[in-house]
């Protein structure tokens, strides 16, 4: 009776914590089909907010400015970190503490010290040097740095997770490295490559902080634009948009789900 009960218990705390995280993200998706012109009250349901969308230029240019950020620092996260996660797996019965530390300290430092210190290093290079002055260049810089912790970790566990065995097993079948990489590597990484890539570009079409710090005149993101409109007032245009962030970085965040699945199983 009372394990029934204790059961009972788990499982309305359990719906309790779902409704407490997804309520608020449902009632943005409710009012962007509010036909009123205020969110303020709900009356009835209209696609003109979204429709409204396609003809935003302004909007246009952010969305375009994401995406063009996302794949670009999400390749190269990916390259970078996937060496580093090689190289960790190569060399970890070595003594690499501070290496470790050194790849956790972008997750846990705060973005807004990361954004700070990004701007303030760019700044000096562009006011001494004449270079990378605020940009989408500096913004795709920024986010690779701290893209290439989660791809790196993401790799490395993959690494473990093989038999040591079957890197023998390549050479004694007189397998040349590049053979190697590509008949063994790289099908066998493949699930958590393509996890890895799509956890990157989730964080960065999230992220507003960093964007916000690097950024250029002209290179607004999604959230940035976001934000500035939002200082006007929450409209159901902000509504929209804000649901279209939501279902693209759910659907990234699935995907990213069934390839770890996938490398789990396999």
């Amino acid at each position: 009776m009372r394990r029934s009960a204790f059961r009972r218990s788990l499982t309305l705390f359990w719906w309790l914590m779902v409704a407490f995280l997804y309520l608020p993200l449902g009632v943005i998706v409710l009012y962007s089909f509010n036909a009123a012109n205020s969110a303020a009250y709900f009356a009835g349901f209209s696609l003109r907010w979204y429709e409204r969308l396609l003809g935003n230029d302004q909007l246009l240019t952010a969305l375009g400015n994401t995406l063009v950020l996302g794949v670009a620092s999400s390749v190269i996260a990916l390259v970078i970190g996937t060496l580093i996660g090689y190289g960790m797996y190569r060399h970890r019965r070595r003594k690499l503490g501070w290496l470790i530390a050194l790849i956790y300290l972008p997750i846990v430092m705060p973005d807004i010290v990361f954004g700070i210190s990004e701007m303030a290093f760019f700044i000096t290079l562009d006011r001494e040097f004449g270079v990378l002055g605020p940009s989408l260049a500096t913004m795709i810089i920024a986010h690779v740095t701290f893209q290439i912790p989660f791809v790196a970790l993401i790799v490395y566990s993959r690494f473990v997770g093989l038999d040591p065995t079957l890197f023998e097993a390549a050479k004694d079948l007189y397998a040349s490295p590049f053979q190697r990489a590509r008949h063994f590597l790289l099908p066998t990484l493949k699930p958590s490559l393509v996890a890895a890539f799509f956890l990157a570009f989730t964080l960065s079409v999230d992220d507003f902080v960093i964007s916000f710090f690097t950024a250029g005149p002209e290179n607004a993101t999604l959230p940035i634009y976001i934000w500035g409109a939002i200082r006007r007032g929450v409209s159901p245009e902000i509504n929209a948009i804000a649901t279209l962030m939501i279902l693209s970085v759910a659907i990234a965040a699935v995907i990213s789900l069934l390839f770890n699945k996938e490398s789990r199983r396999n």
